[in-house]
């Protein structure tokens, strides 16, 4: 009968041992997990210009990020016209009234609300899908929105890259896509899906700030994890 590896009567320790193989200094993942949790959807920007080196390391960041079957679906539209960001700022300021309108007894709270801030940022940019999607059928075939999975990676990227930077970063997502596209000339099967405000700030907020203005509270992450059934938390994080 042969002998039972070690590894098998010690399976936490034999972990411990091979992440340690593999994993950054304690330094290193510290930095990490901090960008994560001081990552926040700003709105208040400072005109201030982005330096040119440092927003191409942003985009290279953003470009890295992981895509279904290597598709690499995001395009990033770079908003140099002013009159075009104004144009951009008008169609944002149609679909915040349609919004608050939809919001019925919260229309006036949400009109309260700063929601971007699309003619203060030193940079800002349309992240769109490619067109021609459709030729892409792996990791798609039962999921095809896994593209849009996999440009909200690439955003994610570049929101996170931005944070370690010194620099804000907010997603805004009031807008008529058709609209937009017409407006960017973005060809038939592209669509938009964010348009990024990015650039210095006076201070980055202490929490988010939706939470902040009272607008919604964050779920504990207990309620977000289930064991085996839907809806069944257990004893899933102890």
């Amino acid at each position: 009968m042969p002998s039972v590896p070690e590894f098998r009567h010690n399976p936490v320790l034999t972990y411990s041992r091979m992440s340690e193989r593999h994993c950054y200094s304690e330094a290193d993942r510290s930095a990490v997990y901090r960008v994560i949790a001081e990552r926040r959807d700003m709105r208040h920007f400072l005109p201030d210009p982005v330096d040119p080196v440092v927003f191409k390391r942003l985009l290279t960041a953003a470009h890295q990020a992981p895509s279904v079957g290597l598709m690499q679906p995001w395009r990033f539209i770079r908003i140099t016209d002013r009159q075009l960001r104004h144009d951009i700022a008008a169609l944002v300021e149609t679909e915040r009234h349609h919004t608050a309108d939809a919001l019925l007894e919260r229309r006036d709270e949400f009109l309260r609300l700063k929601v971007e801030g699309i003619l203060d940022c030193g940079e800002l940019l349309v992240v769109a899908l490619m067109d021609q999607r459709e030729q892409h059928v792996f990791g798609r075939r039962t999921l095809p929105e896994m593209d849009l999975a996999s440009t909200a990676c690439a955003i994610q990227n570049l929101w996170l890259a931005a944070r370690t930077e010194g620099l804000g970063m907010g997603w805004v997502s009031l807008f008529d896509p058709e609209a937009l596209a017409r407006l960017l000339a973005i060809p038939d099967g592209g669509k938009p899906v964010a348009i990024i405000c990015l650039g210095h700030v006076e201070a980055f907020y202490p929490e988010p700030m939706l939470r902040l203005q009272s607008w919604a509270q964050q779920h504990p992450l207990q309620d977000m994890v289930f064991i085996n059934r839907w809806n069944d938390t257990g004893e899933s994080l102890e």
